[in-house]
C-alpha cells in the first residue's frame, strides 16, 4: 500500500442522509477531507476520474438495490489503493474475509468509537502499523495489516 501523509481524502458511501452527515463531521473533525459521497453504487460509478479516495466508508445496504459488497468490489477494481472500511449494522453479512476490505465499524456507533477508529485508520494508513491500540469500534481484516507490510 502507498504511504499517505495525510490529510486523507475519504469518499462516504451512506444512504441515510444523517448518518451520512455525521459521519462528513467526524471525518473533518478528525482533520481530512469528504471527497465524495454516495447513496449507491451508480453514484460510485459517477465520481471523476480524477477524483481518488484514499479510504472509502461503505455501508452494506444502499439506495436504489445497491449492496456494499458490489460498491466494494467495484472500488478495489477502480481503485486498487483504497482502504474500505464498511460501516453498517449488517456486519454478520461480511463474509469472513472482508471481501478484500480492510475493516468494519458497527452502528451505531458513538462519537468516541469513530473517532477512536479514525485514529487507528489514519495510524495504519499514514504511518504504519498503528501505536494505538486497535479501538474496540474497529475490527481490522487481516488485509489491513497485510497493507502495512508493502
Amino acid at each position: 500500500m502507498k504511504r499517505h501523509p495525510g490529510p486523507l481524502d475519504f469518499l462516504v458511501v451512506e444512504d441515510e442522509p444523517l448518518i451520512s452527515m455525521d459521519i462528513e463531521l467526524m471525518v473533518e473533525d478528525a482533520g481530512h477531507r469528504v471527497m465524495a459521497t454516495a447513496v449507491a453504487l451508480d453514484e460510485v460509478e459517477a465520481i471523476p476520474d480524477d477524483q481518488t479516495p484514499n479510504v472509502a466508508l461503505v455501508d452494506m445496504h444502499l439506495a436504489r438495490g445497491s449492496f456494499g459488497l458490489e460498491v466494494s468490489d467495484y472500488i478495489r477494481a477502480r481503485w486498487p489503493d483504497t482502504i474500505i472500511v464498511f460501516v453498517t449494522a449488517n456486519a454478520r453479512e461480511i463474509p469472513d474475509d472482508f471481501a478484500g476490505a480492510h475493516g468494519l465499524i458497527s452502528k451505531p456507533f458513538s462519537s468516541a468509537g469513530f473517532m477512536a477508529a479514525m485514529q487507528y485508520l489514519e495510524e495504519g494508513i499514514c504511518d504504519p502499523p498503528p501505536v494505538s491500540p486497535q479501538p474496540g469500534s474497529f475490527v481490522a481484516s487481516k488485509t489491513f495489516a497485510e497493507s502495512w507490510e508493502r
